[in-house]
């Protein structure tokens, strides 16, 4: 009865969240057509089923200009999400013959024609990943329409953006922000401070600098982008929603988790009530709001949304046999492992990897984390039967122990393919999603060796003979420890703050167990003991850096 009341309550709010939250939003921002973003979400291991990179088409009205947007995947921490929502347009954009000056001359449209190729080109050389080539393309644009339009015209200014989504996504901050800025500037010399397409450009700016964690400047960009779109679209506007969620996360992070949550209600609202509540973006936003209300303890919000997503998914695509189904299943299986409702969560997991084994190859890292999942899920249940029957307790722990082998299995496998990159290979989307995919079985392989590692403690506790698990247990943790050194020379793998802290945890469980059980002579338990304080202040550090 009071998970239905606070089920009521809570879609209530998401159906009737007032515009902005109760303080002065009227002077919040600006908007536009134009922005770029892209989502993932890494955290329990659940995965994106559309990872590909976008680019989205704005079109100047009144002026015959195309802005390109590239959408990156940039790298943000688990819980922070972007998405794109810009809508293609159609004709409009089509550039005709020759257009007057205002000395009267004409300019011939050779330049035109090669600003378009060289657009064209740039975007289909970043679609396949190959950067370099793009960046020549978007480059010669900018000079064509320096040379063919002159230094202050929009179509300057669309080249500008183009190669500053470009750098972002190269990272290459310092030569993106000033292009940013140059394509705002000439925007609001030709159309003013409050034309749409300055709020599309200043959206850009503040997707730009979100990445990069400046989220006060991050937030003036989107709260100035914000008050242009609502003028200008309107409060019921998908593109209007699109900032409203961006400025939510930037709120969050700042920490106002009562206006965030406010502004993406109110986001999710926009999206429901124009007809797109099965959307991916309307999906990906509760999918963030879950996450923040897990984060706060709030277990029982959390579940509402996850359940929904659930069920909007298992309608709108094909039951079972989409991925999205068992991605969104086993997103709702782990927050009800995390409240104890171990054995619904038992059910949901082991129907994912049923549907995985049919979806996915039988070595795909999926079917490892999925079997990670369903067996730290089954040590938890040994715990809770080890009192009523220890041999129980014992088979539940079995079960977990082929799971984890298999989950090392595969994870290892996948680590070992995905790390030994082509020689001489150019820096790519390809590459960037080949360094996404080692991190993700690095992750798998530490996590579930250190928690073979722990399953075999736990049988120490339960069997009076512990000789023979402590061995398992010290070669299983060692192991762990040997892999974070093997890939070591990996940076991208050894420096993530995410591997760190599983090794971390793998150092402390060994040196548990060489103090508590073991005989270990003290030199090598102080060697330990240095490692882990060792960790400990890079984590520190790496911390204190990031904020």
């Amino acid at each position: 009865m009071l998970f239905r009341q606070a089920a009521a309550n809570l879609f209530k709010r998401l159906r009737n969240s007032a515009p902005f939250p109760t303080k002065n939003w009227s002077s919040m921002l600006n908007a536009g057509e134009l922005r770029f973003s892209g989502q993932r979400n890494f955290g329990g291991h659940t995965w994106s089923s559309n990872c590909r990179q976008a680019f989205q088409w704005v079109f100047l009205p009144g002026q015959t200009v195309i802005i390109l947007g590239i959408s990156s995947v940039p790298a943000l921490a688990e819980d922070v999400s972007v998405e794109s929502s810009s809508k293609n347009a159609t004709t409009e954009a089509e550039i005709t013959g020759l257009r007057e000056i205002e000395d009267g001359s004409v300019i011939s449209n050779v330049h035109t024609s090669k600003w378009r190729v060289f657009t064209d080109n740039g975007r289909d050389y970043f679609i396949q990943g190959k950067l370099e080539q793009a960046e020549r393309f978007f480059l010669s644009a900018i000079q064509e329409a320096k040379e063919g339009f002159g230094e202050r015209d929009p179509h300057v200014a669309a080249a500008c953006n183009n190669l500053a989504e470009l750098y972002r996504v190269k990272k290459a901050f310092d030569k993106a922000e000033p292009l940013y800025v140059e394509a705002i500037d000439i925007l609001e010399e030709c159309f003013g401070r409050d034309d749409i397409r300055v709020g599309a450009a200043l959206h850009n700016l503040g997707q730009f600098y979100l990445v990069q964690r400046k989220l006060e400047k991050a937030r003036v960009c989107y709260e100035r982008s914000l008050k242009i779109k609502r003028r200008v679209l309107g409060e019921a506007h998908p593109d209007y929603a699109d900032t409203i969620y961006h400025l939510g996360t930037v709120l969050y992070l700042q920490g106002k988790e009562k206006d965030s949550e406010d502004l993406i209600l109110d986001s999710i609202r926009i999206l429901e009530d124009g007809g797109q509540g099965e959307s991916i973006l309307c999906i990906r936003r509760l999918q963030y709001l879950a996450q923040i209300y897990t984060k706060a303890n709030r277990f029982t919000d959390a579940e509402i949304l996850l359940r929904k997503i659930l069920h909007i998914v298992e309608l709108s695509k094909q039951g079972w046999k989409s991925l999205d189904t068992v991605v969104a299943a086993e997103r709702l299986a782990l927050s009800l492992q995390s409240v104890g409702q171990l054995r619904e969560a038992a059910v949901l997991l082991q129907r994912c990897l049923d549907a995985r084994k049919v979806l996915l190859p039988e070595e795909h890292i999926q079917n490892a984390a999925n079997m990670l999942h369903i067996a730290r899920l089954k040590v938890l249940n040994s715990s809770q039967l080890r009192k009523m029957n220890s041999s129980q307790a014992m088979n539940e722990l079995d079960l977990a122990k082929d799971l984890l082998g298999n989950s090392i299995r595969i994870a290892r496998k996948v680590l070992i393919r995905r790390v030994k990159p082509k020689e001489n290979e150019e820096f790519t989307i390809v590459s960037k999603k080949a360094e996404k995919d080692g991190h993700v079985a690095m992750m798998i392989l530490l996590q579930s060796l250190n928690a073979l590692g722990m399953l075999e403690m736990t049988k120490m506790e339960i069997q009076e003979s512990r000789e023979e698990h402590q061995f398992e247990a010290d070669a299983a943790l060692r192991q762990c420890i040997s892999v974070y050194k093997e890939f070591g020379s990996v940076k991208y793998l050894s420096d993530h703050p995410e591997v760190k802290a599983e090794y971390l945890s793998c150092l402390r469980h060994l040196s548990n167990l060489m103090s508590s059980y073991m005989k270990t002579n003290r030199s090598s338990l102080e060697e330990m003991n240095e490692e882990i304080q060792r960790i400990e202040v890079e984590i520190s550090r790496n911390r204190r850096r990031e904020h």
